[in-house]
């Protein structure tokens, strides 16, 4: 599957487009998936306010994907 995911993208996207992906957030603690807000943040806002590389999800998000 091919999904242009880049640090901008928002969370909420990406689950409504595949929510299997939904383990990549939780295993670094990003467990408010379903939140309001948390589903309009960007990926490098919400890395930034969980101290993770937003860079580092980017890559995993895009390996998940071109794997299906």
């Amino acid at each position: 599957m091919s999904i242009n995911i880049t640090k901008d993208s928002i969370i909420g996207d990406i689950l409504d487009i595949d929510p299997g992906c939904a383990p990549l957030f939780l295993e670094i603690g990003m467990h408010c998936l379903g939140c309001p807000s948390a589903r309009g943040e960007t990926i490098a806002q919400a890395c930034e306010v969980h101290g993770e590389d937003a860079d580092k999800l980017v890559r995993r998000l895009k390996d998940y994907f071109e794997a299906k």
